[in-house]
């Protein structure tokens, strides 16, 4: 009954209080060339809060899936996110895993771009787990970094450091430049992920 009632309850009262802050914030836009073919989009877990609003910046209407953990906390997620007009992948890396990556792949040959958290959702922070590497060699798509960062935030006390940003503060989006690990090792192929990543991560 109590999950009933915050699957009911929680996604459009988040979707809402994020449009507010969003909406009361200063917006700076960073962004590279992405290509047009569809790519794999990656952000921290705790930089999930803004990024539908980077993402429709940069590619408009595209289609997109978002991969999501089976969890509870994924349902909400799944649920706030198609309020901004995403779609969810529902999977677990550690049981099935092999089912959600060849999901996203479909997704991925039928022009969807799919977007993943490497670190989720359990952490550790920062941390790059194989699906990405998986999925980018797989379609051999390229993989585009997203960050934000806020002037002034709530940092909550969780593994992955997730922010909300205060109302009226600024908010800096970067869409980085698009980069390959075809070729590459597993562990070497992580390592690149981190480094192109954390290039954008001040917090």
């Amino acid at each position: 009954m109590k999950r009933t009632l915050l699957g009911l309850v929680v996604p459009p009262l988040g979707a809402l209080l994020i449009r507010l802050l969003y909406f009361t914030c200063r917006k700076e836009f960073h962004t590279a060339s992405l290509p047009k073919e569809p790519c794999i989009v990656a952000f921290w877990h705790g930089r999930l809060l803004m990024m539908p609003y980077l993402y429709k910046k940069v590619r408009g209407s595209h289609p997109i899936a978002v991969m999501i953990s089976e969890h509870f906390d994924g349902e909400l997620i799944a649920r706030t996110i198609s309020y901004f007009g995403l779609e969810a992948i529902r999977g677990s890396s550690k049981k099935g895993g092999a089912k959600v990556l060849i999901r996203a792949f479909k997704k991925m040959r039928n022009g969807y771009d799919v977007a993943i958290t490497p670190d989720g959702p359990r952490g550790p922070r920062y941390s790059v787990a194989p699906g990405i590497i998986l999925l980018a060699q797989k379609s051999r798509a390229k993989i585009v970094p997203f960050f934000y960062e806020a002037s002034s935030y709530w940092q909550l006390q969780s593994w992955d450091g997730f922010i909300i940003p205060k109302p009226f503060a600024t908010l800096k989006f970067y869409a980085g430049t698009p980069f390959s690990v075809d070729g590459m090792q597993m562990e070497e192929a992580k390592d690149y992920v981190k480094k192109q990543m954390l290039q954008y991560s001040k917090s």
